[in-house]
C-alpha cells in the first residue's frame, strides 16, 4: 500500500501554490470592493464572506491535486511517463502507486472535491436557486475537466486545449467565481485580473510542457508546446507574462487606483530575469523554473493586493 508521503508526492505540492494564488487574488479582489448594496438590503450578505474564501481556496487546492493524480494516471496508462521522460519521476511510473491505489485516490479525491464544492456553494454562500445552479454546474464541470485532461479515449490534453482549461478554471473560474462568491456582484472588469491569473497558469503549464517537449511529441501527446514548437512556445511564455502584467496594471487604471499601487511593476523583474535564464537552458533542465514561476505568481498575487487594498 503505498506510503502517506508518495501520496503527497504525487499530489506535487509546488503546484498547488497556485490554485491558491487565484483564489486569494479573488479574495483581496471582493475585500476591495466590498458586497454588493443590493446583496446586503435583501438581508442575504452574512459574515461567512472569509469562509467563502476559505472553502473556495481548499476546493481549488483539490482540483489541482486531483488533476495532478489524473495526469499521473492518463499518462502512465498512454505510456507517456517512458524511462525518456525527463523531471521528476511519476508515482505510478516508479510503481510507487499501483494502477488500483491510483483509482481510489481519484474517486477520494473527486469526492472531496464536491464535498467542499458543496459546503461552499450550499452552505457558507448564500446563493439563490438561480445561481447554485450556475456553480454547481461550475463545480461539477470543473471535476470533470480535472479528470479528462489526461484520461479517457480523447483526453484535450492530448489535444493542445490543457492550456484553456488552466486559463478558464484555475483563471476566470478562480478569481472571478471567488469575487462574486463573496460580494455577490458582478464587475466585469474583474476579469482582466482573472485574465492575469490565467496567464500565469498558462505560463507554468507552458514550462512543464516546454521541459516534456521531446518525449511529448514521440509520445503522441500533442500539447501546444509540441503543435507550435519550442521557440514560438518561448515567445508565448514571453506573451503570457507580459500580458498578465497588463491586465492587472489596466484593471488598477480603470479603478482610479493610487500611484503606489503601480509598484508591483517591479516584480517584474523577477519574470524577466527567468524568461532571460529559461531562453539560455536545454528544455530538459527547464524543471527548477516550474517551481519558481509558481512562487512568483504567488508573490505578485500578495504584492499586488496588498498594494491595492493600502
Amino acid at each position: 500500500m503505498a506510503k502517506f508521503k508518495t501520496w503527497i508526492k504525487a499530489a506535487r505540492p509546488r503546484t498547488v501554490l497556485l490554485s491558491f494564488s487565484g483564489v486569494l487574488l479573488g479574495g483581496f479582489l471582493a475585500y476591495k470592493t466590498g458586497p454588493s448594496t443590493l446583496r446586503e438590503a435583501s438581508g442575504t450578505a452574512g459574515s461567512g464572506t472569509l469562509l467563502c474564501v476559505l472553502f473556495a481556496a481548499l476546493t481549488a487546492i483539490l482540483l489541482q491535486i486531483l488533476s495532478n493524480l489524473a495526469n499521473d494516471y492518463g499518462d502512465f496508462k498512454k505510456g507517456t511517463d517512458s524511462e525518456k521522460r525527463v523531471g521528476p519521476q511519476r508515482e505510478m511510473q516508479s510503481g510507487a502507486i499501483t494502477e488500483k491505489e491510483m483509482k481510489r485516490g481519484l474517486a477520494f479525491t473527486a469526492g472531496l472535491c464536491l464535498i467542499f464544492g458543496a459546503l461552499l456553494i450550499f452552505v457558507f454562500a448564500g446563493l439563490t436557486w438561480q445561481e447554485l445552479a450556475v456553480f454547481a454546474a461550475l463545480g461539477i464541470g470543473a471535476v470533470l475537466a480535472a479528470l479528462l485532461y489526461t484520461l479517457g479515449k480523447r483526453p484535450y490534453g492530448y489535444r493542445g486545449l490543457g492550456d484553456l482549461y488552466c486559463f478558464l478554471f484555475f483563471g476566470l473560474a478562480a478569481v472571478a467565481g471567488t469575487f462574486y462568491l463573496a460580494t455577490k456582484s458582478l464587475d466585469f472588469s474583474v476579469l482582466l485580473p482573472a485574465s492575469a491569473m490565467g496567464f500565469l497558469s498558462n505560463a507554468v503549464l507552458n514550462i512543464n510542457n516546454m521541459r516534456d517537449y521531446e518525449n511529448d511529441k514521440a509520445s503522441g501527446k500533442n500539447s501546444l508546446v509540441v503543435k507550435l514548437g519550442l521557440k514560438k512556445a518561448f515567445v508565448y511564455y514571453c506573451l503570457l507574462i507580459i500580458g498578465a502584467f497588463v491586465c492587472l496594471a489596466v484593471y488598477l487604471v480603470l479603478h482610479h487606483a493610487a500611484w503606489y499601487s503601480y509598484l508591483f511593476v517591479v516584480l517584474f523583474l523577477l519574470f524577466l530575469k527567468d524568461l532571460i535564464a529559461i531562453k539560455k537552458t536545454n528544455p530538459e533542465l527547464l524543471d527548477p523554473f516550474l517551481g519558481r514561476q509558481v512562487k512568483h505568481s504567488f508573490l505578485l498575487v500578495v504584492v499586488y493586493g496588498i498594494l491595492m487594498l493600502v
